[in-house]
């Protein structure tokens, strides 16, 4: 059940948990504006610095789900703690890292770390706030990853300038260690649980899906041409992988994915729309910089300012996106945020290049607040339906959706925006070449944004349950998703469950 907190614990909760969304996304953004220091200092190409990020993405990606899972079985507080302390201490190693290689080993580990740290953050939202204001909760974690991914930049390049690039990771010390005071302090201790513990984990079925995710994330940023021979075969041992992951799952007793969670329509939904829209968003990031560069003609200032508007807004809008799921239910908001993410897509995609920068920054002011929206309200939506016992699992399960989103976008709708610009080097393009290859991204993405609407309004039509995005076009459904300790619809399997 949910844990009863007073006012004040409710507050040293979120706080502590918004520092575990905080720090990983800092340290997502933080670590770009340092390749060229790096490089420098270690006497290596911008292939090579590139691991930095790459090392960190790819450990997240492959390993949130296992992370979510873990947490089930050990305690969710014991795991969060661990990451929380991983994190710090990979952040220390990176700091003090004397070659490239240790730097890469290092974020990797504070990859490991980051992945425990988002698994479990929306699983204690669901276990520890009251069901009134969970949607509020979720609208803060929101805002906090977008505070993290919006500071990065600017914060590192203010540390590296003045004490060198060691600083953009040791600072994450003294921040690591006050989030795990706080998280030791004010999450509630982990219960008997009636699992088999850490010797009940799936470790074939995280080891297969750690290959397929990590072959899939490689296809989509080897940063060679997206239909060339080495994509092919990543992406081919990544659906050998995913076959063998999915055999796996229906052989052993305490598989790591039941296929039967798969099954229920609203979390596939609310799964499927999260990394649709995530892909649009990374599109802002992947064609904005040479539209206002090339087209435009912004210098680098002004264009980073342009930039920011983005994940400013989801900054500001992430707690207003939460009290608004809390007052007007998780199902209307998030169609709300579609329908808003849609608008800005198309006024990316159809506004004149005349219009100049506010024909730029108005649609993707709407397109972000949409966004904020959306992910208060799916989060809200997803954990609500999931049971007590998988709630680690459904949220690493939700930022995976969202990181392969993020993934896609930067590679898939990069190659798209290069091919609608009719160039494989789009620094070279022309402005209107720049400009049409924009709008027909943009189009694409907007037809993305209305697949998930579709997808939505499918559950509804297919399913009454309620849980996640089901129902989400129907306002006689249940909306205000005062329903976080009710198990999912489960059939069970003889020998499985």
């Amino acid at each position: 059940m949910v844990a009863r907190h007073g006012e004040p614990a409710v507050r040293g909760t979120l706080t502590s948990l918004s520092l575990s969304v905080l720090l990983p996304s800092l340290a997502t953004s933080i670590a770009n504006v340092g390749l060229p220091t790096m490089a420098e200092s270690f006497g290596a190409s911008f292939q090579q610095v590139q691991w930095i990020v790459l090392a960190y993405l790819l450990a997240i990606t492959t390993l949130v789900v296992g992370a979510g899972r873990l947490g089930d079985l050990v305690g969710r507080r014991r795991l969060l703690l661990a990451g929380i302390l991983t994190f710090t201490t990979a952040s220390l190693l990176c700091g003090v890292a004397p070659t490239l290689e240790l730097l890469v080993a290092a974020r990797a580990l504070q990859g490991l770390g980051a992945a425990a740290m988002l698994a479990l953050t929306m699983a204690f939202v669901a276990q520890t706030i009251p069901q009134a204001k969970t949607g509020r909760a979720m609208g803060l974690l929101g805002t906090m990853s977008a505070v993290g991914t919006a500071l990065g930049p600017s914060l590192g390049g203010l540390l590296i300038a003045g004490f060198g690039w060691p600083a953009i990771f040791l600072g994450n010390v003294p921040l690591g260690v006050l989030a795990l005071v706080l998280a030791y302090r004010s999450l509630p201790a982990d219960g008997r649980r009636p699992t088999a513990g850490p010797a009940g984990f799936d470790y074939l079925g995280t080891l297969l899906l750690v290959w397929t995710l990590g072959t899939y994330a490689l296809a989509m940023t080897t940063g060679a041409d997206t239909a060339g021979p080495l994509t092919g075969t990543l992406l081919v041992a990544a659906a050998a992988g995913l076959a063998l992951f999915v055999l796996a799952e229906t052989k052993v007793a305490s598989p790591l994915i039941r296929l039967a969670i798969l099954r229920d329509p609203g979390l596939d939904a609310g799964l499927i729309t999260s990394a649709l829209v995530s892909t649009v968003m990374m599109t802002t990031l992947v064609v904005g910089p040479f539209y206002l560069a090339q087209t435009l003609g912004l210098a680098p200032a002004s264009l980073g300012l342009v930039m920011s508007a983005g994940p400013l807004v989801a900054a500001l809008l992430g707690t207003p996106a939460g009290r608004a799921v809390d007052r007007f239910g998780a199902t209307r908001t998030a169609v709300a945020g579609l329908i808003g993410a849609l608008a800005g897509s198309i006024g990316l995609s159809a506004t004149p290049v005349g219009w100049g920068v506010p024909g730029y920054v108005a649609p993707l002011v709407v397109l972000t607040a949409g966004y904020a929206l959306f992910q208060a309200a799916n989060n809200t939506a997803v954990m609500a339906g999931a049971s007590p016992n998988d709630r680690g699992l459904v949220s690493g399960m939700a930022n995976l959706s969202r990181n392969l989103g993020l993934i896609t976008g930067a590679s898939l709708m990069g190659a798209v925006f290069a091919y609608a610009a009719g160039t494989s080097d789009v620094t070279g393009a022309g402005p209107q070449d720049i400009a049409s290859g924009t709008r027909w991204t943009f189009a694409i993405g907007a037809a993305l944004i209305a697949i998930g609407l579709a997808v939505a309004a499918g559950v509804r039509r297919s399913s009454t349950r309620g849980t996640a995005l089901s129902g989400i076009l129907d306002p006689r459904q249940e909306t205000d998703f005062s329903v976080a300790d009710r198990p999912r619809p489960h059939t069970p399997v003889p020998g499985k469950d």
